[in-house]
């Protein structure tokens, strides 16, 4: 990219030599004066693909789209890349203030869902909160309890279900979509009177997703007792 802006190797030399560019890790640069944040981190490696092949995804897109009202305050960013892709070394080295966790996945469709969060002068790809939901029950319970996924679900009274359509229906991981249907029949939203379940595959069988809980019978799933306990 430096090179497309008619700066050689040798004149990045220069730049490094005089302290106006510092090495941010292999093959990363900033300005001397800069002070980069996760935010930029993830600016600079999409701005490398295009389209981008890594997002802000899952808890971290909520929260950055203000639907965060249940979640821990301190929590590590979360970011989705699609399979088989990852993260360039130096970001993966570089010391960010937030613990970062990345997930290669192709559970949903590549470019699906996605939308923009403006950081000061620069907007980065985030998931839409349609999308970031399914990815946080992707990580639950293992990394994201149940019941906070409903807690969260609870709020997201503006779903679009055009897009929730789209995307269950290409959703491969049926234990998200099991998990997203229960959750909003118990929430009991306007939007699920919009969802068609005609083209939308839940599978076949039982579905353990925690041991020892409560079953459910209308979506053949385990759960948390704390969960199935009636509102």
């Amino acid at each position: 990219m430096l090179e497309k802006q008619g700066i050689s190797r040798l004149l990045l030399a220069k730049y490094k030599k005089s302290g106006w560019l510092e090495s941010l890790g292999k093959g990363a640069f900033k300005r001397a004066d800069d002070i980069v944040g996760w935010h930029g981190g993830v600016y600079a490696i999409q701005k490398e693909e295009k389209p981008p092949l890594i997002h802000v995804g899952g808890l971290t897109a909520i929260i950055l789209q203000g639907s965060g009202h249940y979640i821990r305050f301190k929590e590590a960013i979360q970011l989705f890349g699609q399979y088989k892709v990852n993260l360039p070394r130096w970001f993966k080295q570089y010391k960010w203030e937030e613990p970062i966790e990345y997930y290669s996945t192709n559970f949903l469709p590549a470019e699906l869902a996605l939308t923009t969060y403006k950081e000061k002068n620069f907007s980065i790809i985030v998931s839409a909160l349609e999308r970031a939901i399914l990815e946080c029950l992707y990580l639950a319970p293992d990394k994201i309890d149940l019941v906070e996924c409903y807690q969260i679900i609870e709020g997201l009274t503006g779903l679009r279900p055009d897009i929730l359509q789209e995307l269950l229906e290409n959703c491969s991981s049926i234990k998200v979509k099991r998990l997203f249907m229960y959750m909003a029949d118990k929430a009991n939203h306007d939007w699920l009177k919009f969802i068609d379940l005609t083209d939308i595959n839940l599978g076949k069988g039982k579905r353990s997703i925690v041991k020892n809980g409560a079953y459910n019978i209308k979506y053949a799933i385990t759960i948390s007792k704390e969960l199935e306990k009636p509102q």
